[in-house]
């Protein structure tokens, strides 16, 4: 029999997600400096030990899962720089390429101020591609809000195709390999990627 009063067992409960939140706090605020992120220096900014973080989290990656979740904006933010009248002359490229090119300097710009977090998160999903689930889908949604107005107009397989394709070029794996291998810096880099995604669009949609 438990001699464990009901206080006390509402506390314990209540120190566990005060922790757990402390922890996602802290990997949250160590993501947004676009630093390495560690789960040993999460631990420290959370104030436990590393042991106790592993106890809420079994893998760093499950963790900035988690902490990118709460940080990652609607992805309707991304078109709050186009106008009003963007997708009204549905069926032209030129409009479908200018609200991709939106979504692609949207999340390059996400990604580079999450760089470290993000890089940890792409070299989990290598070793580990099942762990690739927990990775926010943010592309995959940016480019559906981008192309949303083209939806009814355009020939499946063709909106298919080019959504697949924009997903290589929009995706962080392609930002880091103009950085890593190109040698570019962050803004030509930021530049290359959306010129790439635009011209895609314009190529399909003027076909």
């Amino acid at each position: 029999m438990s001699t464990t009063s009901p206080q006390a067992a509402s506390g314990r409960v209540n120190q566990k997600r005060r922790t757990h939140a402390a922890i996602v706090k802290a990997a949250a605020d160590l993501m947004l400096t676009g630093g390495e992120v560690t789960m040993p220096e999460v631990a420290k900014a959370a104030l436990v030990s590393e042991a106790t973080a592993y106890r809420y989290f079994p893998d760093l990656a499950s963790l900035l899962a988690e902490a990118m979740a709460d940080t990652l904006p609607d992805p309707a933010e991304a078109f709050a720089a186009v106008g009003n009248s963007m997708g009204e002359s549905v069926g032209d490229p030129a409009d479908a390429a200018e609200r991709v090119g939106v979504a692609a300097e949207h999340l390059a710009r996400l990604v580079l101020a999450r760089a470290g977090a993000v890089r940890a998160m792409i070299a989990a999903t290598i070793v580990r591609p099942e762990t690739a689930v927990r990775r926010p889908g943010l592309r995959f949604a940016l480019i559906e809000q981008a192309l949303q107005p083209w939806a009814d107009s355009l020939d499946g397989e063709t909106l298919e195709n080019l959504k697949r394709d924009l997903s290589i070029v929009m995706g962080a794996e392609a930002l880091f390999s103009l950085m890593d291998l190109g040698g570019l810096g962050p803004e030509d880099a930021v530049a290359s990627v959306v010129r790439t995604a635009t011209t895609l669009t314009r190529a399909a949609l003027g076909e």
